[in-house]
């Protein structure tokens, strides 16, 4: 090989003998991580298509009245605040991308996930700076390369991202969280240099150390408020009953990647202020992405999240089975061009997954697991053969779980499978060091997401950059 060009001076290089380094996209085994079934004795639901897409569109149970916000200001406030289902969001799409088409035609064991089934920080680190290398700042290829301003992605000059995952540039409260990531990422960068680490190891050091604060955030401040602190420590104690693979051969289950933990799409509001004393405007299209982020649509995430000496944060929607006009009318740069209008519904697109992949339905997973299931009452809707597991559990949630967190269908699968793929990562916290506490400072009593997301704040972003 030819030699490369001398680096500008004072620059920091990545290593020039990494031609067959694993990390890098083009030498990694192709063979892409599957998805599977954590109920595998439990028949498919089987419903007409027809019905889902009534039920999912516009005017169908699934369709919150897009004057909620102002005619019950407040009214359907959950207890936590607004930015954890886009938290949420940001896991899903670091452990699972299902890249087939929503209305099926794919074999279920033909079904492959982009994603490595792991909580890995994937989505910013691609295949690092050797692999991924447009990723990383030239002159210092330990950090990422950010915006001009400091305040969004890299961007080429179409105003397309430069990102680990284009899905997290598809509305600014995602893209801002992973903005954030970017920023702690530096900063550790910056605190393990002044701790005197060799600079060969300070890019996989700082890699290792944000990816432990994630994972242990996670399972210690995002899963306790949904689902609740004592089925945590349960799981955490005893395991997963019904997922528990063994390390290296984890996968994503079906029934949490195509019903569970899509519960979020039910806690999000039709508007939101991105600042305090802001206008509220709603999540799409006023603040679709997919384009280069104007300083007015910036995010202060205090608004999103709870910081202590700061006023509360706005609150996620309740869960009640409904979804906001914003995701029943999706606009065409999220969903592509559609064959009909009803697949630019969130909640139609869900329910189409949830079929074309065989999910059993709600009462039958409950009945496995020894739980009453929800009566009609409680469910509001008749379905001819059971419900989709999907809006089961979003209804379990506002029956068993008061709208602010999963009842015990959903949050039984979401807590085995998050803490079931960290126990089955050789490289996770859980696995290595289960006694591992953050070392980043914290606000307030405990280290918390909010803590993580303002580590990199001042650090190494341009005076007055959001």
């Amino acid at each position: 090989m030819g030699s490369a060009p001398s680096p500008p001076r004072g620059s920091r290089v990545a290593a020039r003998d990494h031609c067959l380094s694993p990390v890098r996209s083009v030498d990694r085994p192709t063979g892409a991580a599957r998805y599977g079934r954590m109920f595998r004795d439990l028949a498919p639901l089987g419903t007409d298509p027809k019905l889902l897409i009534r039920a999912g569109g516009d005017g169908g149970i699934c369709a919150a009245a897009e004057a909620l916000d102002q005619l019950n200001a407040g009214g359907d406030d959950a207890a936590e605040a607004a930015g954890w289902p886009f938290f949420g969001q940001l896991i899903a799409h670091d452990i699972t991308a299902d890249r087939s088409p929503i209305t099926g035609g794919v074999a279920v064991e033909a079904l492959r996930n982009a994603r490595a089934p792991m909580l890995n920080l994937e989505i910013i680190y691609s295949d690092g700076p050797i692999g991924s290398p447009y990723l990383f700042d030239l002159a210092d290829p330990a950090k990422f390369l950010l915006g001009p301003d400091g305040g969004d992605v890299p961007r080429n000059q179409q105003g397309v991202a430069l990102i680990g995952d284009p899905r997290n540039d598809s509305h600014v409260f995602v893209l801002s969280l992973h903005v954030a990531l970017l920023h702690a990422h530096n900063h550790l960068v910056d605190l393990l240099r002044a701790g005197g680490m060799p600079e060969s190891n300070v890019f996989d050091a700082a890699r290792t150390a944000l990816t432990w604060h994630y994972q242990w955030t996670v399972v210690h401040d995002y899963l306790p408020r949904l689902v609740g602190a004592p089925l945590v420590r349960q799981v955490l104690a005893e395991g997963g009953r019904w997922f528990a693979p063994r390390p290296g051969e984890a996968y994503i289950p079906l029934e949490f990647a195509d019903a569970a933990f899509r519960y979020g799409h039910g806690q999000i509001r039709h508007t939101y202020r991105l600042v305090d004393g802001g206008a509220a405007v709603p999540v799409f299209p006023d603040l679709v992405g997919f384009g280069p982020l104007p300083t007015d649509r910036r995010v202060d995430l205090t608004q999103l999240f709870d910081v202590p000496g700061r006023p509360p944060a706005q609150r996620a929607k309740r869960l009640d089975g409904r979804l906001p006009a914003s995701l029943i009318g999706l606009p065409e740069q999220v969903t592509g061009t559609v064959d009909a209008a009803a697949y630019r519904s969130l909640a139609v697109r869900d329910l189409l997954r949830g079929e074309a992949t065989g999910l059993p339905s709600g009462e039958a997973v409950a009945q496995l697991m020894e739980v009453t299931p929800l009566s009609p009452d409680e469910l509001a809707q008749t379905w001819p053969h059971g419900t989709p597991l999907w809006f089961y559990i979003l209804k379990e949630a506002e029956h068993r779980g008061g709208g602010d967190r999963l009842g015990p269908v959903g949050g039984r699968i979401v807590a085995e499978v998050l803490i079931g793929l960290l126990r089955a990562d050789p490289g996770s916290y859980l696995h290595r060091e289960p006694d591992w506490v953050p070392e980043l400072p914290a606000a307030g009593a405990v280290f918390g997401l909010a803590d993580l997301l303002t580590a990199g704040d001042s650090h190494d972003r341009p005076s007055g950059a959001a």
